[in-house]
């Protein structure tokens, strides 16, 4: 008799998690906090509510900045708190231009 082979799918056994949010804070090394929002119908009033969420995700090139939408993957316990990386940068924060007081 044959053995059953069980086919694993590409992306290996469990499809990993990706959420899109925007970077609140870069003040650790290699690490992004990243707030996501989502929208939720609330069960009494019937009324849709934002709820975030806050979550730390490993940058490891560090070139996520505050206000960026980033594009965050599950991944294995990297720290106590850290479960997530960062995939992409989807869209860069606006740059502005900082006037100088003195050059008038």
């Amino acid at each position: 008799m044959g053995t059953a082979v069980q086919a694993i799918p590409p992306e290996g056994r469990h499809r990993r998690q990706e959420k899109v949010g925007i970077v609140t804070s870069t003040k650790m090394q290699k690490t992004v906090v990243v707030t996501v929002t989502r929208q939720t119908t609330h069960r009494l009033y019937k009324r849709v509510v934002r709820r975030s969420k806050n979550f730390m995700a490993h940058d490891e090139k560090g070139d996520c900045r505050p206000g960026d939408t980033v594009r965050i993957e599950e991944t294995r316990p990297l720290s106590r708190r850290k479960r997530w990386r960062v995939v992409e940068v989807v869209s860069r924060a606006a740059q502005v231009a900082r006037v100088q007081e003195g050059a008038a």
